[in-house]
């Protein structure tokens, strides 16, 4: 049984005990390209103060520990060894402890991944460690708030690059063994554990650099550089991530008054990664999604811009100065996801980064934050496994959109001098919520606990409604209604909005203009607005407008027919973008037949010309279709959506992002409905040319999981196309169309392969998963009984990540409400209730998953139920 599940309690006992000051890290790595060595040689001496006499102990996840010399005496590691920890036992005022043992290459993406490109075979290495997996790589004390200096020492294959935080000291060949060398790393500043890290392999390499003058008259170098695989090379584009990476270091030097801290400036583009990208100062790390080896949006290309900017942004909201624990999260992520929409807006070229944040963004943070798992932004995280689930929209996306409210309440000025003066107080520390707090009510002037109150610590989303009184084509009274119930408590939490009510018509050309906004503060359970009685009642009163704060919203009666007749008519995109997450949000909360939301997507997405929102109206609807329409309505309204998605990509202009966008959407939607295998089949085959169209392996591949989920592809087809693409995306989009046959023999062996096998890495898994989990209702009925019987031999088994991904991926979730049965009364949700009223005592992040799985289900059977069967 691990232990590794470190608890915050075990965490604040050990540091009242230590305190840590120095890292001395060697890692030897030269056989990671054997497939037959498991591990590597790993030894870490670390130097920390202690009361004297205490006793604590070392976290470390590996394949064996070899030895353990604790202030010049080598400890018998039969006795101090307790499974992931290793106790040490009277302590000195100073100490030194060594420990040497086997680290384990990773499949997982945890700890030290292991990679084998499929296009050369090379291998490659890198680390990923939040929140607590240094600990599978050196022996450490796992916690944020025990920061020290490291020193990294790597031994790896002479031709290769290897990179870690701080810049290259000595390189040094090794005498004994000329295929090896030795890199010796410069000493960091105080940093966390888990944040530091490794990267090793023949990658390709891009270097640059960026220099700024300083008020004392000298300059600040920092060296740049970017790393991709080798095989990714070709479509690596380096000067315009150098030109992004210098934007952004010249607007958060300039932003936070506080120079660049940690020397070099490295960017990796790394494979299987399980998150967007990791903020290791030095050497940050990025998902190689974002290489785009296939024709990518000027969407994709902007959410690349906004992670790079919100991890650069970490430099300073979370490395410079960490959280103490993990309850505090949100004091680095919050900040990074506004900093990054916010260093995009202002950094870049693009103007739609807010419109982009409203629409996608927040509309995650509205999810999270209507399940019954839902937690206020400064959450309660008792162990390692609640800061794992923790990572969601809640911490990064309704934490940025309540910092947003609160630029509007504060101001801007005071809010970034704040932001400063917690810098300089906290630098290279760790702080919590009222660090921050402290700083921000200095520099604003206003006390800030009664705001932290009401928005950081209850849980819960507000949907605010206009009411209007209509007199003769004037406005009377208009009330705004907040309705924002607390999951957690049950109680209403009527939290302060500062938000601006904007007022549209239609001018001569029937465009839908702003004619008028007034801004309005909202308290309590209704508000009247001033300033509104009397003028005329315009064709559209849209509450939250410029999306200023954090609530659903619901149009009113002549405000919502405007929107559903003329949505296309809205000039302003911003305000356009809300519109569009009004409807999506009505539909989501059974309020309006989702299939209404589909007819809007067919009507106006066709004149919809942000491409980061119409990517998201597309699969809101390809969601609404399949989850949230009437099973008995489904096959027709699907059927209709996909025409007008066919006729769309037929007729949009060539080559462009909208082209691109209806052929994803008929790929996606395809895989449910054969309507369209024509057009699938003619374009992978070259019989159907759509002018423009770039039909890469991206494509390719979508496509033919459309055919293979219709029985419309065999498996020697979806081989020969991954003959022709043997990359790793390519491996991916194979495991996820071989999985999609509907066969019966085919989904137990997917199912076999995710619940049994071990040999799948972390990607595979997930695509394999995917694949399984589309197709006909019959052929995936019988493992839903069998999913619930194996969810805790999962959870024992396999890391957290794996288990994660397992366990949520498998869910039987794509069920319908029989004619006349209540949403409740379903055999899954019933289910759902039996294990979760048998397993109380179940990992609690287990349970969490599976309550948010029944969340999501129950949604979309009460969505169904409000639908129109079409008979």
């Amino acid at each position: 049984m691990s232990n590794h599940n470190l608890s915050r309690d075990e965490a604040a006992t050990r540091s009242a005990l230590i305190s840590t000051h120095r890292y001395d890290v060697s890692l030897d790595v030269r056989q990671a390209a054997d497939p037959a060595v498991a591990g590597y040689t790993s030894t870490s001496t670390i130097a920390f103060a202690a009361a004297p006499g205490s006793s604590t102990f070392l976290d470390f996840i590996c394949g064996g520990v070899h030895r353990v010399v604790l202030n010049g005496t080598e400890l018998d590691s039969a006795r101090v060894v307790d499974r992931d920890r290793i106790l040490l036992a009277d302590l000195q005022a100073e100490n030194e402890v060594t420990v040497t043992g086997t680290a384990l290459y990773s499949r997982s993406g945890e700890g030290m991944h292991r990679f084998v490109d499929p296009a050369d075979g090379q291998c490659y290495l890198y680390t990923q460690y939040e929140p607590a997996d240094a600990r599978r790589v050196f022996a450490n004390f796992e916690q944020p708030d025990l920061k020290a200096e490291f020193t990294f020492h790597v031994t790896a294959p002479t031709g290769w690059h290897v990179a870690s935080n701080g810049a290259e000291a000595a390189r040094t060949v090794l005498a004994e063994d000329p295929a090896a060398s030795r890199w010796d790393f410069a000493t960091t500043k105080r940093m966390s554990t888990y944040i530091t890290t490794v990267l090793a392999g023949p990658y390709f390499k891009a270097e640059s650099h960026w220099s700024k003058a300083l008020e004392d008259g000298s300059t600040l170098d920092v060296p740049l550089a970017l790393y991709c695989r080798a095989s990714m090379q070709d479509s690596f584009d380096a000067d315009e991530l150098f030109r992004l990476t210098r934007n952004g270091l010249d607007f958060f030097n300039e932003l936070f008054d506080y120079p660049y801290p940690w020397g070099k400036y490295d960017q990796a583009f790394v494979p299987e990664y399980n998150l967007g990208a990791m903020e290791n100062p030095g050497l940050v790390t990025f998902t190689e999604k974002y290489v785009f080896a296939s024709r990518a949006t000027d969407a994709q290309y902007q959410a690349r811009a906004n992670t790079l900017m919100h991890e650069m942004a970490h430099m300073w909201f979370g490395d410079l100065v960490t959280m103490r624990w993990w309850d505090d999260l949100w004091l680095k992520e919050s900040f990074a996801d506004y900093m990054g929409t916010l260093g995009v807006d202002e950094a870049t070229d693009w103007d739609s980064a807010w419109v982009n944040f409203a629409n996608k963004r927040k509309a995650w943070a509205y999810l999270q934050d209507q399940l019954p798992t839902t937690h206020p932004i400064v959450a309660d995280i008792p162990d390692l496994e609640a800061a794992k689930q923790n990572f969601d929209g809640i911490t990064y996306a309704k934490g940025a959109s309540v910092l947003k409210q609160l630029v509007a309440y504060v101001g801007f000025e005071p809010f970034i001098e704040g932001s400063r003066q917690y810098f300089r107080d906290h630098e290279f520390g760790n702080t919590s919520l009222q660090d921050l707090l402290s700083a921000l009510s200095a520099a604003s002037g206003r006390d800030l606990g009664e705001w932290a109150g009401q928005w950081l610590q209850t849980s819960g989303i507000s949907t605010v409604t206009a009411n209007v009184t209509d007199d003769d084509g004037t406005m009377g009274a208009v009330i705004l209604e907040q309705d924002s119930v607390d999951p957690l408590t049950g109680r209403q939490e009527h939290r302060p909005h500062r938000l601006r009510i904007g007022l549209y018509d239609f001018n001569a050309a029937r465009e839908l203009l702003r004619t008028g906004s007034i801004d309005a503060d909202v308290s309590g359970a209704s508000t009247l607005v001033a300033g509104l009685a009397g003028l005329p009642r315009p064709a559209l009163l849209l509450v939250n407008d410029e999306d200023l704060s954090y609530a659903k919203v619901r149009l009113d009666a002549t405000s919502e027919a405007t929107v559903r007749a003329s949505l296309d008519r809205i000039a302003d995109p911003m305000a356009r973008a809300l519109c569009w997450t009004a409807l999506w949000d009505s539909a989501r909360d059974g309020v309006t037949p989702a299939e209404l939301y589909v007819s809007a997507v067919e009507q106006f997405a066709p004149a919809e010309s942000g491409i980061g929102v119409l990517l998201n109206v597309l699969g809101n609807a390809a969601t609404a279709v399949e989850r949230y329409v009437p099973a008995a309505a489904r096959g027709t309204v699907r059927n209709g959506f996909l025409g007008v998605a066919a006729r769309q990509l037929r007729t949009a202009d060539a080559g462009t992002d909208q082209q691109l966008a209806w052929a994803r959407t008929v790929a996606d939607v395809s895989r449910h409905d054969a309507a369209e295998l024509g057009l699938v089949r003619g374009i992978l085959d070259g019989s159907t040319v759509i002018p423009g169209l770039t039909v890469d392996a991206e494509l390719r591949w979508s496509l033919w999981q459309a055919l293979a989920a219709n029985g419309a592809a065999t498996q020697d087809e979806i081989d020969a196309e991954l003959a022709a693409d043997n990359t790793a995306a390519g491996r991916e989009g194979h495991a996820t169309a071989s999985a999609a046959r509907p066969d019966a023999a085919v989904k137990a062996a997917a199912w076999d392969a995710a619940v049994n096998g071990t040999s799948l890495s972390n990607e595979i898994l997930s695509a394999t998963i995917a694949g399984f989990a589309t197709g006909p209702a019959p052929l995936l009925e019988p493992y839903a009984e069998p999913y619930f019987g194996l969810l805790e031999r999962i959870w024992a088994e396999r890391s957290i990540e794996i288990a994660g991904r397992i366990v949520r991926g498998l869910f039987p979730a794509g069920q319908d409400l029989a004619e006349g049965m209540a949403p409740l009364d379903h055999p899954v949700l019933q289910r759902c209730d039996e294990w979760l009223a048998a397993r109380t005592e179940a990992p609690r992040a287990l349970r969490r998953i599976i309550i948010e799985q029944r969340s999501h289900l129950l949604r979309a059977l009460t969505a169904q139920a409000a639908g129109v069967p079409v008979r």
